[in-house]
């Protein structure tokens, strides 16, 4: 198992991850992970970024992690919040980058922390 942090954006730093969208991007997260048997370790969805973190098998790479959760977050979002696209001059959701770093034991815990201590 490879635990990946993950971190990324709706396009032009929108702060639009609030309220209902906020917990429904939570949740489509979370049913994606769990249909690809990745773990989330953590999990902070904060009004203009995300912060994940995931345990997967090394047979799965981080580039094919994003593009899911991205791609699959980016559809549902705009069917159940149409109103997005005019935010977002009906581009993307997303920002096309993405940071992801690598974790061992030692450093998860650390990780973990920062991301449970990012609305405080």
């Amino acid at each position: 198992m490879i635990n990946y942090h993950f971190v990324w954006c709706p396009k032009y730093r929108k702060q639009i991850l609030k309220d209902e969208i906020e917990l429904a991007l939570k949740d489509i997260i979370k049913t994606t992970c769990l249909t690809k048997n990745w773990e989330i370790l953590e999990l902070e969805v904060m009004s203009d970024h995300v912060h994940l973190f995931l345990s997967v098998s090394p047979y799965d790479s981080p580039t094919g992690i994003i593009k899911v959760i991205k791609g699959v977050s980016a559809k549902r979002l705009y069917s159940m919040f149409p109103l997005l696209k005019q935010e977002l001059r009906k581009g993307s959701i997303w920002s096309p980058s993405y940071y992801v770093g690598t974790a061992g034991n030692v450093s998860s815990e650390i990780i973990k922390r920062y991301i449970q201590e990012q609305k405080t």
